[in-house]
């Protein structure tokens, strides 16, 4: 006597084994518009036969490609290319200013400042000490820098913001595709049993 369970495939109407069979709520969003449309009144609830679902699953598989048969790979758009001058600048300036050139360079600018007023002048310089023209030198310095920086590192997050939502996207399309592959598998060996 045969206890196996038979249910009603919706697409073909025949009855079949429930192991031979995919209930709609299963399967891959993907697979489930495939089907549906062919047939717009299969519903989650409704079951298909591995037999039937087989070319469905193949033609998902084939729509779902990275990159389309003869074309290639393009790069993603480039975030930089409609900069304003004043964001080019500021990239420049931020490069500049967290460089090992620059901060040797204005440590020059500095011991030259101090030394040649402090003893080449003997405190009788433009600047004696306690080098207040240097202070305010300096203050304006990092009173333009920081926002410049400040800048920079925004344009930096905008970057890595379109970076981040392209990579997501890259890992959707993937993901989907490996559910789907996944399934075809899945059922090849079902169908093998």
């Amino acid at each position: 006597m045969d206890n196996s369970l038979y249910v009603r495939c919706d697409i073909s109407g025949d009855e079949v084994v429930i192991e031979a069979a995919i209930p709609g709520s299963e399967l891959h969003p993907r697979l489930l518009a495939e089907i549906k449309a062919d047939f717009p009144n299969f519903k989650p609830e409704s079951y298909i036969s591995l037999n039937r679902l087989m070319p469905y699953v193949n033609r998902a598989v084939d729509r779902v490609q990275l990159v389309p048969a003869g074309q290639q790979l393009t790069a993603p758009p480039d975030v930089d290319a409609n900069l304003t001058l004043g964001q080019r600048l500021a990239d420049k300036i931020a490069d500049f200013g967290g460089s090992w050139t620059f901060i040797l360079t204005f440590l020059g600018v500095m011991v030259s400042w101090i030394g040649l007023n402090a003893w080449i002048f003997a405190n009788r310089g433009f600047d004696p000490y306690p080098f207040i023209l240097l202070n305010l030198v300096l203050s304006c310095l990092a009173a333009l820098q920081a926002p410049v920086i400040m800048m920079s590192q925004n344009r930096q997050e905008e970057r890595d913001r379109e970076r981040a939502r392209q990579d997501y996207e890259v890992n959707l399309k993937a993901e989907s595709e490996i559910r789907l592959l996944q399934q075809k598998v899945d059922m090849l060996l079902q169908k093998m049993r």
